[in-house]
């Protein structure tokens, strides 16, 4: 059985930074961070737009507070107040430490940090590297790991938490090399497995973003919390869906319909472009729905909208968002330069996820926290988000709160025994599940199974929300899960079989779909992302709260916990 003080599943931005604040806090703590891709690889490194922070260097009159009510305002009054406030009273520092590792933050003339405007930010606060500030971070905290001698598990997948009488007590993993088995004890667990895009069948998210740790906190017993709070972010690339960053709008580029109008004026006129995500997304879908939006050949019905930067001259475009025009004219042969990009709503955020504490504790339920068991970064939910996020705050979630459950677990360890684990039955129990799966004689292929689950949840659980719609989209969950139960895998070896991991993926999937639908069926309002057309006014009497889901034989039991409410009173939102 391996062993570590503390053992960190996900090596993203989180994680990393977890790993790295333990280490400062305590050289001698034995850290491993296990991760089903090299860390390097991890979704993080596809963050695009930046970090908000109010450093107050292009704009003297932002503040913390200001800053905090932006966060608390795009989240449609659901975020914690008091996590919001740690974020952004802290937001500062991390940038500056950041810096002081290494990161190339992209600078004014005078050489300090520059900050660009980002949607639903009421000042220009976001610090990026270009546009492609989680590559610079990401890298940095990776070379911190080596530095501080953490050990990185690479290209193991971690099939389950082992919970034991509600204590976190390690992990199980499979590795992908050569199909061996092994089980990790540890003092502290902490999960910052990143989000869930691949729910969807259009996501901005890479492969890997499966909601592994959020469905194996679920199977264990324990809630998730606002899992129907998804973020679609309203510029993903047509038809592919990878994203056009928020810094492209931040930069001064226009949404242009079939009509050429500019028509974010009809719906948040006082911010345009840049209102939040969840309101430019219904903006664009309504455009859409409305015969406006344009067909590949210019004409009006069709399926996207255009994204025009070509105002902003090609000087400005190749220095400020080289990548997104990298992206436009490798994936869609489109010059940004000379030509608008074709752009409509994909899947990008996971507002939802494992409760935790502001120390990064997990919950398993309002009142109770879970012995040895952390999680940070999107994965979790300590409810900086609310009901939607504002860009360019999940870098700073995550550098923040990862820096935090870093301190935390950090104390928490100190003079813990390791647990006591019976190794035979855990490696036992995932033995037959992989063999189970490799001899099981069925009739679909995986990727059959998943883009059928992927389509249902897109389609009956997408920007626009009705209880007949939802109810639908239940049912055919279900169906689908009784189906997973005759998958096969034409690959019978051991050897670097991606076929089992899709497998176990899938299963992942099924769990966390079901989640959410189960979670915006009972929402009974709209609020952020969660539209009901239904129930289209906010409801803050009965729905002020947030979801606590949990999973038992393929069903979900709601609860509900109150919102911490410490600065601002909620109030209708407008922009």
């Amino acid at each position: 059985m391996l062993e570590h003080d503390v053992i960190i599943v996900g090596g993203g931005l989180a994680g990393c930074r977890a790993a790295v604040e333990i280490a400062r806090t305590n050289h001698q703590l034995n850290i491993a961070i296990v991760a089903k891709t090299h860390p390097i690889r991890s979704h993080s490194v596809a963050a695009q737009g930046g970090m908000a922070a109010s450093l107050k260097n292009v704009d003297t009159e932002d503040s913390w507070e200001a800053h905090a009510f932006d966060t608390v305002k795009g989240s449609d009054y659901l975020a914690d107040q008091d996590a919001v406030e740690i974020l952004t009273r802290e937001a500062p520092d991390v940038v500056i430490d950041l810096e002081h590792m290494g990161v190339l933050f992209s600078r004014l003339e005078d050489g300090r940090i520059a900050q660009r405007a980002f949607g639903g930010h009421s000042h220009n606060r976001t610090c990026y590297a270009a546009d492609k500030t989680g590559h610079a971070i990401l890298h940095e905290l990776v070379n911190n790991l080596r530095k501080y001698g953490v050990k990185i598990y690479q290209e193991w997948y971690v099939m389950r938490l082992i919970l034991e009488d509600g204590e976190a007590k390690g992990v199980v993993m499979y590795r992908l090399l050569d199909g061996e088995i092994q089980v990790v004890r540890a003092k502290a667990v902490m999960f910052a497995t990143g989000g869930y895009g691949r729910v969807y069948n259009t996501t901005s998210n890479d492969y890997a973003s499966t909601g592994d740790g959020l469905a194996m906190t679920a199977l264990a017993g324990l809630p998730l919390q606002d899992m129907e709070f998804v973020q679609f972010h309203p510029t993903g690339l047509y038809p592919v869906g990878v994203l056009i960053s928020e810094a492209v709008r931040g930069e001064g580029a226009y949404l242009i319909n079939s009509a050429g109008e500019r028509f974010m004026e009809r719906y948040a006129p006082s911010r345009m472009e840049l209102a939040p995500r969840d309101i430019t997304s219904r903006a664009i879908a309504y455009e859409i729905r409305a015969g406006r939006g344009i067909h590949p050949d210019g004409s009006a019905g069709g399926a996207f909208v255009h994204l025009d930067l070509r105002h902003m001259g090609k000087e400005k475009i190749m220095s400020r968002v080289p990548f997104c025009w990298e992206e436009a004219h490798r994936l869609v042969g489109v010059d940004a330069v000379t030509q608008p990009i074709p752009v409509r709503p994909t899947i990008h955020y996971c507002m939802g996820g494992i409760p935790v504490n502001t120390d990064c504790q997990v919950r398993s339920s309002d009142s109770t926290l879970v012995d040895g068991f952390f999680a940070a970064g999107e994965t979790s939910c300590v409810s900086v988000h609310g009901a939607n996020r504002l860009g360019s705050n999940s870098l700073l979630e995550c550098v923040v709160y990862g820096k935090r459950a870093g301190a935390s677990i950090a104390r928490y360890v100190e003079n813990r025994p390791l647990p006591q684990i019976n190794e035979q039955k855990y490696i036992q129990e995932a033995q037959q599940k992989i063999q189970a799966l490799l001899d099981q004689v069925g009739q679909y292929r995986i990727q059959t199974l998943r883009q059928t689950f992927q389509d249902t949840m897109t389609e009956f659980c997408g920007v626009f929300r009705t209880a007949e719609l939802m109810q639908q989209g239940l049912n055919k969950l279900r169906e689908l899960q009784q189906q997973y139960s005759q998958i096969y895998l034409d690959d019978k070896g051991k050897d670097w079989n991606t076929e089992i991991i899709e497998a176990l993926e899938l299963e992942n999937l099924m769990v966390v779909g079901q989640i959410i639908l189960a979670s915006a069926f009972q929402r009974r309002e709209s609020r952020g992302a969660h539209f009901r057309e239904d129930y289209p006014l906010r409801d803050d009497t009965n729905f002020l709260q947030h979801t606590l889901a949990y999973y038992s034989q393929e069903q979900v039991n709601i609860q509900y916990r109150p919102v911490c409410i410490t600065m601002f009173e909620p109030q209708e939102r407008k922009y």
